[in-house]
């Protein structure tokens, strides 16, 4: 426990408290031993607050960071990470180690294998007309190799963390106004103002479900129907807010 607390692995260490306290108790009642002993350890691993990931939420401020990626000037696979951030509600590590063969274009489905999901189960994000737009521009310079957004070194490895993080940061976007997790935060606050449904924005974004009985009912194609509405929704009104335009409505319809 002491080895991933020095290693600041917070979460672990508390798992394995948890656990050893487990064994000892079952231990206590075999007759095996007279105590718990990780009873004298608590709070000695707690897990420390989680810090604040900076995003962007207010409309103005999201439709000048959209229009600054019109100006960016690096790689294209970059160019369209960074586009296409703000339009699947991914993880950063979901998005930059996507592999082609998870797409259908024709179809409009981003299949995430369990695998390389956090929560371990596999995950269908509905494409917008606007996000197959961005990937089949991508198509011709990185569909040869595995990954969408493969390495600026190697195609043999996916693009890294950095390559976004200084993409955002000539953009004049640090980490305290705009994070990776922060596209996931916009649509997340957005939708909810807005009136759709709460369990398909959740969904969407592959939280975890607490309650074990509604869990049990869940699946990755939960609410697909409306989640294709509400994705294709939410593109077409980032649209409206990079053009300045209030013409775009994104109230969920009846």
């Amino acid at each position: 426990m002491k080895r991933a607390k020095d290693d600041g692995k917070h979460e672990t260490a508390s798992r394995v408290k948890i656990t050893a306290g487990q064994v000892f108790r079952w231990a206590v009642l075999e007759g095996k031993t007279h105590t718990d002993i990780t009873g004298s350890l608590r709070g000695l691993f707690t897990t420390p607050t989680p810090t604040h990931r900076a995003a962007l939420t207010e409309p103005a401020q999201i439709g000048e960071l959209l229009r600054s990626f019109d100006t960016f000037t690096g790689q294209l696979s970059t160019c369209c990470a960074l586009k296409l951030a703000p339009l699947v509600f991914v993880r950063p590590g979901e998005l930059r180690k996507t592999e082609w063969r998870e797409f259908d274009l024709d179809s409009a489905i981003w299949r995430i294998p369990g695998e390389r999901m956090k929560m371990k189960a596999p995950h269908i994000v509905p494409l917008s007309t606007q996000a197959v737009a961005v990937l089949r521009e991508l198509f011709p310079l990185t569909s040869r190799g595995l990954y969408v957004f493969p390495s600026v070194r190697t195609a043999s490895r996916p693009m890294s963390e950095n390559t976004i993080n200084a993409a955002r940061r000539r953009l004049g976007y640090g980490k305290d106004e705009m994070t990776g997790h922060g596209f996931r935060s916009m649509p997340a606050s957005r939708l909810n103002e807005m009136g759709w449904n709460a369990d398909a924005i959740e969904q969407q974004l592959a939280h975890a479900e607490s309650n074990k009985v509604r869990a049990a009912h869940t699946h990755a194609a939960q609410f697909l129907e409306e989640r294709t509405r509400m994705m294709q929704a939410w593109a077409d009104y980032l649209d409206g807010i990079r053009a300045r335009s209030n013409l775009v409505t994104l109230w969920r319809s009846a």
